[in-house]
Formats: C-alpha cells, sequence, structure tokens
C-alpha cells in the first residue's frame, strides 16, 4: 500500500484538543509578534487584517480576521463589518490576480458546532477553488494535495496585494 504523508495535519490535530484561548488567541499572537512572513499576514489593515491559514482547505486559503479580540458577531461596528468586507474582495482579488482560481468559498464559521476551529476570536475564510480540487484524496485517505508551500503562496500573495 503506498502512504501519502500530510505531517503538518498532525500539529493541527493536537491544537483542536485543547481548549479554546488555552494558550491565548493563535490571531492576537501573530499581530503581537510582529513578523508578517513567519506568521503569513499578507495585509494590515486599519481593523482588520489578511492572513494565510497554516491549514488549508487548498492552496491560498486565507483568513480575514477583526484585530480586535472576539467571537461575538453582534458586538462588530459598522466599521469593522465594512473594512472586514473590503478585505474579503480584495483578498479575493489578489488570489485571482495571482492563482487564477475558477471559484471561491467565502465564509465564517460561528460556533464550535459549525466548524469552528477559533471560536473566540472572528474571522471569514477565502478559499479559492478549482474545476477537480476536490478528488478521491480527501474523501478515501483524509489528505489534502497541496500545490504549493505556504511560504511560496505568502511570497505570491504579499506581491498582489
Amino acid at each position: 500500500m503506498d502512504r501519502l504523508w500530510a505531517p503538518w495535519r498532525m500539529e493541527y490535530i493536537l491544537s483542536t484538543v485543547k481548549e479554546p484561548d488555552e494558550d491565548g488567541c493563535v490571531f492576537c499572537k501573530l499581530l503581537s509578534d510582529g513578523s508578517d512572513e513567519q506568521n503569513l499576514i499578507v495585509h494590515h489593515g486599519r481593523l482588520a487584517f489578511v492572513v494565510l491559514n497554516k491549514f488549508p482547505y487548498n492552496s491560498g486559503h486565507l483568513m480575514v480576521v477583526p484585530l480586535r479580540h472576539t467571537g461575538d458577531f453582534a458586538s462588530l461596528t459598522a466599521e469593522e463589518h465594512l473594512e472586514l468586507t473590503e478585505l474579503i474582495g480584495r483578498a479575493k482579488d489578489a488570489l485571482t490576480k495571482a492563482m487564477h482560481p475558477h471559484g471561491f468559498n467565502i465564509g465564517m464559521n460561528l460556533g464550535r458546532a459549525s466548524g469552528a476551529g477559533i471560536v473566540n476570536h472572528l474571522h471569514y475564510h477565502v478559499v479559492p477553488r478549482w474545476s477537480g480540487d476536490s478528488n478521491f484524496m480527501s474523501t478515501t485517505a483524509d489528505t489534502k494535495v497541496m500545490s504549493e508551500s505556504l511560504p511560496d503562496t505568502w511570497k505570491r500573495l504579499k506581491k498582489t496585494f
């Protein structure tokens, strides 16, 4: 039997065992660290930022995150909603220019039951999609084949954002 290895997946599996914010908020930590390239942040806005997902569904999977730490969608101000929406559009445009996807999944998971891995800091997902990118690997082997490394994708998107 052939085996396909996805060693990065274990870090994600182990991280989901912890209680939310057990080690502090991952998004707040990214902002306080100061290294955009290491933390995969492609853009800083006034009220939100854009970051590559470290555990992507597809190459180029971005998250648009408010700077303010909140898990309550109703607490977002009109200005935060506006900037988040604008950055979702800019993320889609940057991905289109850099990676030429055929479509997108754009959305937010609210609460653990909806699939949110980080429940206490809201974030939108912007996932580029290509015809045929869903294949037997994710269905039969619980493995996703990624076509490009995260550092290479960061460099590509940083140029176009």
